[in-house]
This record gives structure tokens, sequence and C-alpha cells, in this order.
């Protein structure tokens, strides 16, 4: 499980360290200021969840399954939540007006965060 989380963690950071680069350089010609802060949101909270990852990889000895839902509420969260961000970020861009929908499966990825945070404190409590 260890190996798992680690390997995920190293990809999404992998991934957000290109996002945010690619939002600076490439995007920030044409994006608006709005859609600029929106992706930047992604990237931020993609990063925290990524050092959330690496955290429960320290609890993962333990093979628990609140460490096992931990790592998929944070994988999940981080897909639901940036991943729906970036689309509605490049909406306009993409000319893709269809992408609203998208809309409500941001406060879903949020609600997987507070539930993966929860659950890492449950696994912290019951880590020996």
């Amino acid at each position: 499980m260890k190996k798992k989380i680690i390997v995920t963690a190293a990809i999404f950071g992998s991934l957000a360290v290109i996002a945010g680069a690619f939002g600076a350089h490439s995007l920030q010609p044409s994006l608006s200021a709005k859609e600029l802060e929106v992706w930047h949101i992604a990237v931020q909270y993609q990063f925290y969840h990524v050092f959330a990852l690496l955290f429960l990889a320290t609890l993962s000895r333990y093979k628990t399954r609140l460490v096992n839902d931990c790592y998929y509420l944070f994988t999940l969260g981080i897909v639901f939540f940036s991943g729906s961000l970036y689309l509605l970020a490049c909406r306009e861009l993409l000319g893709w007006q269809w992408l609203r929908v998208f809309g409500p499966i941001t406060p879903l990825g949020g609600v997987l965060f507070i539930a993966g945070w929860i659950t890492l404190a449950f696994a912290a409590f019951k880590d020996k």
C-alpha cells in the first residue's frame, strides 16, 4: 500500500508542477484573470493533497481499512475537485460551454477532501 500511495502522490505531484507551469506560462495570455485564479486554486489543492498522500504513506504500514479509504478519498478528491476546476477554467478557451456540467463535481471533490482528512485523523488516532 505504501508504494501505491507514494507512486500516486508522485504522479499527481508531477502533474501539479506541469499544470502550474502551463497555467503561468502558456495559459496566461489566453485566460481571464478569474479563469487563471480558478486554475491556480486547482493546482494549489492538488499540491496540498499530494502532501497529504505522502503523509498517509507513513501510516500505510498498518494496512488498515481507514488508510485505504483515506487514499481513495484523497485521490478521487484530487480528480473531482482539481480536475473539474481545470476543465471549468478552460471552458471559454476550448469553446465547450457544456463543461458547465462539471460545476457540481467541484463541491463533491471538496466533500471527498474533507472526508479524507477526517478519515486520516481516525487512522492516525488508531495508529499504535
